[in-house]
């Protein structure tokens, strides 16, 4: 499968253990949703297929190839971005600079258009911004990557509805895999809404249902919320 997979996962926190043996798909024409509550284990999952947490047991796949043990910043290189949910920014660089590590040409455009907002803020330290803004400039340089994965952990968050629906929409037309790990499902991500859609539900660090937004309400129901 092209994309990126975890198979038999299981990650440890000390004597804690996050992850129970999980397998979850991302293909790479999909977009891949892990929905979860705080503590469900989704944001480990993300960093796991980041490289930034290791693995206890399982494998770690992109593209039919393991890749476990390699080092987050091998998997950047190999096309792989990841946008955690804080620290996604170089605090002290400006917003221009932040933009320019991940287009060494100057070529901003992209992004400016898809967060027209972060015009006026070229000159601004990324520190000094809203938390709004900086998913939007993190998002603004997973844009400009050209990467062929795009992890990212809440996406929107402290952005307003109108720029959420607006970041849903450019992941959503992406020409990558997305995986996003998310509380809620996105507003409009339903069965035969535009681009294909998975969607990994996990609790408690194990995964309780795999499939298409559509079937998640009635596989809700089978099963007890914890």
């Amino acid at each position: 499968m092209r994309g990126i997979e975890l198979r038999g996962a299981r990650v440890h926190y000390g004597p804690l253990e996050a992850l129970h043996g999980i397998t979850l798909a991302a293909p790479a024409t999909a977009l891949t949703v892990l929905l979860g509550r705080n503590g469900a284990g989704r944001t480990t999952a993300l960093r796991a297929l980041a490289g930034t947490v290791p693995l206890s047991a399982g494998t770690v796949v992109r593209d039919g190839r393991d890749i476990t043990h390699r080092p987050a910043h091998e998997r950047a290189a190999q096309g792989l971005c990841f946008v955690p949910d804080r620290g996604a920014v170089f605090a002290s660089l400006t917003v221009a600079e932040n933009l320019g590590l991940a287009h060494t040409a100057g070529d901003f455009a992209h992004a400016l258009d898809a967060y027209p907002e972060l015009r006026p803020l070229l000159h601004r330290r990324a520190g000094t911004l809203s938390g709004g803004e900086q998913r939007m400039l993190a998002l603004s340089r997973a844009l400009l990557s050209d990467a062929g994965i795009i992890l990212a952990d809440e996406p929107t968050q402290g952005m307003s509805p109108a720029v959420a629906a607006r970041t849903y929409a450019l992941l959503g037309a992406l020409d990558a895999g997305v995986v996003l790990a998310e509380q809620r499902l996105p507003p409009g991500l339903r069965e035969g809404a535009g681009r294909t859609a998975v969607v990994h539900e996990l609790r408690r660090g194990a995964v309780v249902f795999s499939g298409e937004p559509g079937e998640l309400s009635r596989a809700r129901s089978r099963y007890a919320p914890g």
